[in-house]
Protein backbone atom coordinates (compact mmCIF):
# COMPACT_ATOMS: atom_id res chain seq x y z
CA UNK A 1 0.00 0.00 0.00
CA UNK A 2 1.11 3.46 -1.29
CA UNK A 3 0.61 6.37 1.76
CA UNK A 4 0.57 9.83 0.74
CA UNK A 5 0.29 12.40 3.51
CA UNK A 6 -1.46 10.01 5.90
CA UNK A 7 -4.02 8.81 3.07
CA UNK A 8 -3.69 5.10 1.76
CA UNK A 9 -3.77 4.60 -1.78
CA UNK A 10 -4.63 1.57 -2.51
CA UNK A 11 -5.05 -2.32 -0.65
CA UNK A 12 -2.90 -3.75 -2.97
CA UNK A 13 0.76 -4.34 -1.28
CA UNK A 14 3.94 -4.42 -2.66
CA UNK A 15 6.65 -7.55 -2.65
CA UNK A 16 7.90 -6.94 0.84
CA UNK A 17 11.26 -6.13 0.79
CA UNK A 18 12.14 -9.00 3.17
CA UNK A 19 10.33 -11.79 1.32
CA UNK A 20 12.30 -14.97 0.20
CA UNK A 21 10.14 -14.63 -3.18
CA UNK A 22 12.87 -12.21 -4.29
CA UNK A 23 15.50 -14.83 -4.56
CA UNK A 24 12.94 -16.84 -7.01
CA UNK A 25 12.39 -13.28 -9.02
CA UNK A 26 15.01 -13.09 -11.80
CA UNK A 27 16.83 -9.85 -13.21
CA UNK A 28 19.51 -9.45 -16.30
CA UNK A 29 22.46 -11.32 -14.02
CA UNK A 30 20.74 -13.95 -12.38
CA UNK A 31 18.63 -14.11 -9.29
CA UNK A 32 16.88 -11.18 -7.52
CA UNK A 33 17.77 -11.21 -4.00
CA UNK A 34 20.28 -8.50 -3.87
CA UNK A 35 17.46 -6.11 -5.00
CA UNK A 36 15.71 -4.90 -1.76
CA UNK A 37 18.73 -3.98 -0.43
CA UNK A 38 19.21 -1.46 -3.07
CA UNK A 39 15.51 -0.59 -3.17
CA UNK A 40 15.67 0.29 1.22
CA UNK A 41 18.25 2.95 -0.09
CA UNK A 42 15.84 5.05 -2.00
CA UNK A 43 14.34 7.05 0.56
CA UNK A 44 17.57 8.59 1.58
CA UNK A 45 18.93 9.60 -1.81
CA UNK A 46 16.13 12.02 -3.44
CA UNK A 47 18.26 12.60 -6.92
CA UNK A 48 17.98 9.31 -9.37
CA UNK A 49 21.01 9.48 -11.23
CA UNK A 50 22.25 6.76 -13.32
CA UNK A 51 25.76 6.76 -12.37
CA UNK A 52 25.25 6.75 -8.65
CA UNK A 53 23.92 3.42 -6.31
CA UNK A 54 21.97 2.19 -5.66
CA UNK A 55 20.23 3.98 -9.23
CA UNK A 56 23.28 2.36 -11.23
CA UNK A 57 22.48 -0.83 -9.62
CA UNK A 58 19.00 -0.97 -10.44
CA UNK A 59 19.04 0.51 -13.52
CA UNK A 60 22.04 -2.16 -15.18
CA UNK A 61 19.62 -5.36 -13.52
CA UNK A 62 16.31 -4.54 -13.89
CA UNK A 63 15.69 -2.34 -17.61
CA UNK A 64 19.16 -4.11 -18.79
CA UNK A 65 19.54 -2.40 -22.91
CA UNK A 66 15.64 -2.42 -22.81
CA UNK A 67 15.11 -5.77 -21.49
CA UNK A 68 12.78 -6.09 -18.04
CA UNK A 69 12.81 -9.14 -16.14
CA UNK A 70 10.47 -10.56 -13.26
CA UNK A 71 12.35 -8.59 -10.54
CA UNK A 72 11.47 -5.34 -12.58
CA UNK A 73 7.72 -5.43 -12.11
CA UNK A 74 8.66 -6.23 -8.05
CA UNK A 75 10.68 -3.65 -7.77
CA UNK A 76 8.30 -0.71 -9.72
CA UNK A 77 5.73 -0.75 -6.63
CA UNK A 78 8.78 0.36 -4.45
CA UNK A 79 10.24 3.24 -6.21
CA UNK A 80 6.51 4.31 -6.78
CA UNK A 81 6.35 4.59 -2.86
CA UNK A 82 9.92 6.00 -2.72
CA UNK A 83 7.58 8.81 -5.08
CA UNK A 84 4.71 8.86 -2.94
CA UNK A 85 6.83 9.46 0.34
CA UNK A 86 8.41 12.80 -1.23
CA UNK A 87 7.15 13.96 -4.45
CA UNK A 88 8.64 17.18 -3.81
CA UNK A 89 11.74 16.02 -3.11
CA UNK A 90 12.69 13.59 -5.69
CA UNK A 91 14.24 14.04 -9.20
CA UNK A 92 12.83 13.32 -12.70
CA UNK A 93 14.70 9.39 -12.96
CA UNK A 94 12.53 8.39 -10.05
CA UNK A 95 9.28 8.62 -12.33
CA UNK A 96 11.30 7.90 -15.42
CA UNK A 97 12.36 4.37 -13.91
CA UNK A 98 8.54 3.28 -13.71
CA UNK A 99 7.97 4.71 -16.98
CA UNK A 100 10.67 2.81 -18.79
CA UNK A 101 9.88 -0.18 -17.59
CA UNK A 102 6.61 -0.35 -18.65
CA UNK A 103 7.90 1.30 -22.49
CA UNK A 104 9.88 -2.00 -22.16
CA UNK A 105 7.12 -4.39 -21.41
CA UNK A 106 4.80 -3.10 -23.98
CA UNK A 107 7.60 -3.32 -26.73
CA UNK A 108 8.98 -6.62 -25.87
CA UNK A 109 5.32 -7.97 -25.04
CA UNK A 110 6.91 -9.36 -21.63
CA UNK A 111 4.21 -10.81 -19.54
CA UNK A 112 4.13 -9.69 -15.74
CA UNK A 113 4.04 -12.25 -13.41
CA UNK A 114 0.44 -13.05 -12.04
CA UNK A 115 1.80 -12.91 -8.30
CA UNK A 116 3.35 -9.37 -9.10
CA UNK A 117 0.36 -8.05 -11.45
CA UNK A 118 -1.72 -6.22 -9.18
CA UNK A 119 0.74 -4.12 -7.51
CA UNK A 120 2.39 -3.45 -10.37
CA UNK A 121 -0.69 -2.08 -12.17
CA UNK A 122 -1.52 -0.05 -9.13
CA UNK A 123 1.98 1.07 -8.36
CA UNK A 124 1.19 2.61 -12.23
CA UNK A 125 -2.16 3.72 -11.89
CA UNK A 126 -0.73 5.97 -8.89
CA UNK A 127 2.09 7.89 -10.78
CA UNK A 128 -0.34 10.68 -12.72
CA UNK A 129 -1.57 11.55 -8.64
CA UNK A 130 2.43 11.32 -7.89
CA UNK A 131 3.20 13.93 -10.70
CA UNK A 132 0.23 16.51 -9.63
CA UNK A 133 1.76 16.15 -6.12
CA UNK A 134 5.10 17.37 -7.19
CA UNK A 135 4.03 20.34 -9.15
CA UNK A 136 4.02 22.81 -6.67
CA UNK A 137 8.00 22.88 -7.10
CA UNK A 138 10.28 23.46 -10.28
CA UNK A 139 10.74 21.56 -12.54
CA UNK A 140 14.31 21.06 -14.68
CA UNK A 141 13.86 19.43 -18.04
CA UNK A 142 14.70 15.68 -16.37
CA UNK A 143 11.49 15.85 -14.10
CA UNK A 144 9.26 17.07 -16.84
CA UNK A 145 10.25 14.30 -19.37
CA UNK A 146 9.85 11.84 -16.98
CA UNK A 147 6.53 13.29 -15.23
CA UNK A 148 5.22 13.22 -19.21
CA UNK A 149 6.46 9.63 -19.63
CA UNK A 150 5.10 8.20 -16.50
CA UNK A 151 1.53 9.77 -17.01
CA UNK A 152 1.59 8.20 -20.58
CA UNK A 153 2.85 5.22 -19.85
CA UNK A 154 0.11 5.05 -16.91
CA UNK A 155 -2.70 5.75 -19.14
CA UNK A 156 -1.02 2.56 -21.26
CA UNK A 157 0.46 5.32 -24.47
CA UNK A 158 3.79 3.21 -24.47
CA UNK A 159 5.62 5.18 -27.61
CA UNK A 160 4.28 8.83 -26.25
CA UNK A 161 5.99 8.00 -23.13
CA UNK A 162 8.83 6.54 -24.95
CA UNK A 163 8.71 9.87 -27.16
CA UNK A 164 8.82 12.19 -23.95
CA UNK A 165 11.64 10.59 -22.35
CA UNK A 166 13.66 11.85 -25.54
CA UNK A 167 11.99 15.23 -25.00
CA UNK A 168 14.63 18.05 -24.39
CA UNK A 169 14.28 21.70 -24.73
CA UNK A 170 16.13 21.76 -28.06
CA UNK A 171 14.37 18.75 -29.17
CA UNK A 172 11.04 19.45 -28.80
CA UNK A 173 11.61 22.56 -30.63
CA UNK A 174 13.18 20.67 -33.65
CA UNK A 175 9.82 19.00 -33.69
CA UNK A 176 7.74 21.80 -33.79
CA UNK A 177 10.13 23.69 -36.52
CA UNK A 178 9.61 20.34 -38.26
CA UNK A 179 5.86 19.88 -37.55
CA UNK A 180 4.63 23.28 -38.04
CA UNK A 181 7.13 23.24 -41.47
CA UNK A 182 5.41 20.49 -43.26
Amino acid sequence: MIVVKGMAMSGVEPLSLDSPYWSELSHAYGGASDIPPLLKQLDALPEAKGEREPWFTLWSALAHQGDVYSASFAAVPHVVAAIARSPATVSGGYFHFPAWIEICRCRNGVRVPEELRAAYFEALRQLPMLVALASSREWDAELISGCLAAIAASKGHASIAEAALELTPEIAEEFLEGFFGR
